[in-house]
């Protein structure tokens, strides 16, 4: 592998063209298990990597950029000609100029207790552990497949860049089914995480196999519901998310963004949201050292007390803006609330399992959401229902939001495990 990006390196520097260089490598084992209910029908490990060039040529007083793929089977010659084009594209890219990184050589690891197994015998544990949730008469797990990854990330530039990380995550695609009164429903699920913990695996698969028999049994509403609405994890992080997603630099430099520092996102009563986007949390498969360019990530608070505190983002945009890159951060982290599970069984609430796309928009005040599975939790019932929606607006569901006081890691979101929102209309 050093032997290949050597080659790029002299390659590239001989172009005079090219006026700086990024290459971008990931090697990635896996050891693969697949199933077909409980018995194993393949087994397999890969080893793949993925070698990305970046050119960028400065002309004109501008800075242009163009990318290839670069494949193993490729010669010597074919990798001039493919930096030839890179370059010869790059002039006809006119972005303003700014700098490229500069750094010294360094490697690093995401901490996991994914080390301290063999890959193999670690995806027999995953998938054991999956499969205790198989255990209902009229619901069965048809498929599962087990991937489990060590990832190795380079990255080298023309300034000095030469940063190396290692990273472990783990995914379960499941296809949980249930059969009832000869009808059959089944779903799709599919689950990463970065630390082994058997009893939470069983926890979730579990939680999904009651999804799949509650969405055989879910129904419309025969009459309106008013409610008040609770997101789940999943849901919550495409909210906070989509606030972050304001508050980056490419978005301020844009001049796309809706809110600046000092602005209060929440003129109301609710819990008060602190949000800070991190580079690494643990159980999180966006966990990473440092971004594309070689950047070492640097945590940045964006949200305090409801109020715009910072922004975030790359090192093209940072330096238009003349501010510190904190590199391309991934991880949204939310600090928990005051809503407890048992304030929150005190009033009738629909909370939902299953959207077809939380659907928020910044500039015309808008969230809402079309709902496949939802649970109407009422007057000591649970009720499945499905067929509905909800809409609301954004800047009355901010001010009146409450946060549980439990948190929970999913995918790049860690913070409140259950969002409250006032105000919405279901229908």
């Amino acid at each position: 592998m050093n032997n290949r990006i050597e080659l790029l390196k002299k390659l590239l520097e001989e172009n005079k063209d090219v006026s700086d260089y990024k290459i971008n490598r990931t090697n990635t084992l896996s050891s693969e298990l697949f199933f077909v209910h409980r018995t194993l029908e393949t087994s397999r490990a890969t080893d793949v990597c993925d070698t990305g060039v970046t050119v960028y040529v400065d002309h004109d007083g501008k800075k242009g950029e163009s990318a290839f793929a670069v494949y193993e089977s490729m010669t010597e010659t074919d990798l001039k000609l493919k930096i030839a084009e890179a370059a010869a594209r790059a002039k006809l890219v006119f972005n303003e100029p700014y700098g490229i990184p500069g750094g010294e050589k360094t490697e690093r690891e995401v901490p996991s207790n994914f080390r301290d197994y063999e890959p193999k015998e670690l995806a027999a544990k995953i998938a054991e552990a999956a499969f205790k949730a198989d255990r209902y008469e009229n619901g069965s797990i048809n498929a599962l497949e087990v991937f489990v990854y060590k990832h190795v990330k380079t990255v080298v530039n023309s300034k000095g860049v030469d940063v190396t990380e290692v990273k472990y995550d783990a995914m379960i695609e499941a296809i949980p089914t249930w059969n009832e009164n000869g009808e059959s429903v089944e779903l799709y699920e599919a689950y990463r995480f970065t630390e082994f913990d058997a009893d939470e695996i069983t926890a979730e698969t579990d939680e999904k196999m009651r999804e799949v028999r509650d969405r055989k049994h879910a129904v419309k509403p025969a009459e309106k519901i008013e409610a008040d609405v609770v997101l789940n994890v999943k849901e919550a992080g495409e909210l906070f998310s989509e606030l972050a997603s304001d508050l980056t630099y490419a978005s301020v430099y844009s001049h796309y963004n809706l809110h600046k520092i000092g602005d209060d996102l929440q003129n109301g009563d609710g819990d008060k949201i602190t949000l800070e986007m991190k580079g690494a949390m643990k159980g999180s498969e966006y966990s990473a050292a440092f971004d594309a360019d070689g950047v070492s990530l640097a945590d940045k608070k964006i949200i305090s007390g409801g109020k715009v505190e910072g922004y975030f983002g790359t090192n093209r945009f940072a330096s238009y803006l003349g501010e510190k890159p904190t590199g391309d951060l991934k991880c949204v982290s939310v600090e928990k609330g005051s809503l407890t599970d048992k304030e929150l069984a005190e009033k009738p609430y629909l909370e939902c399992v299953s959207l077809s796309g939380l659907q928020i928009d910044l500039y015309n005040d808008y969230i809402g959401g079309e709902i496949r599975l939802a649970y109407y939790r009422h007057d000591g019932l649970v009720e499945p229902v499905t067929g509905i929606s909800m809409s609301g607006k954004l800047s009355e569901v901010l001010a009146g939001i409450r946060l549980s006081d439990k948190t929970k890691v999913r995918g790049y979101y860690g913070g409140p495990y259950k969002v409250l929102l006032k105000g919405m209309e279901i229908i």
